[in-house]
């Protein structure tokens, strides 16, 4: 009998590997992202540097680092950075993304800037 209780013991691991289940895992779903236009950067969201330079006037600064590049503009109410990145099957980078602040860098809504930077330029 002392014999037995070892090896038994032994075995209790295995027959727990053995052991199944009847619950179900629940399914995952994965949220895919989507771009939803936002009231007022849809004249700028998607759109090349010389569509920019046509639309607020030449940048303020032009940084380019790799293949992505950021234009600033800026008026007497904000600035505005845009930055633009490439993408399949097109030849000129577009913008992806905006950052807006007011001249003292605190916060400020981006169609607002953009806006701002339309009546400064006349919306060429």
């Amino acid at each position: 009998m002392t014999r037995l209780v070892p090896t038994a013991a032994l075995l209790l691991p295995l027959l727990a590997g053995c052991a199944t289940t009847t619950a179900q895992r629940p399914a995952v779903s994965r949220a895919i992202p989507v771009a939803l236009p936002t009231p007022g950067l849809e004249a700028v969201m998607g759109q090349d540097a010389a569509h920019l330079t046509r639309t607020f006037g030449a940048p303020d600064a032009d940084v380019r680092e790799g293949s992505a590049r950021k234009l600033q503009f800026s008026s007497a109410i904000c600035i505005l950075d845009a930055y633009l990145y490439p993408s399949a099957g097109q030849s000129e980078p577009r913008v992806t993304w905006l950052d807006a602040r007011q001249r003292d860098g605190s916060s400020i809504d981006r169609a607002s800037c953009v806006a701002a930077l339309n009546r400064r330029t006349g919306g060429r």
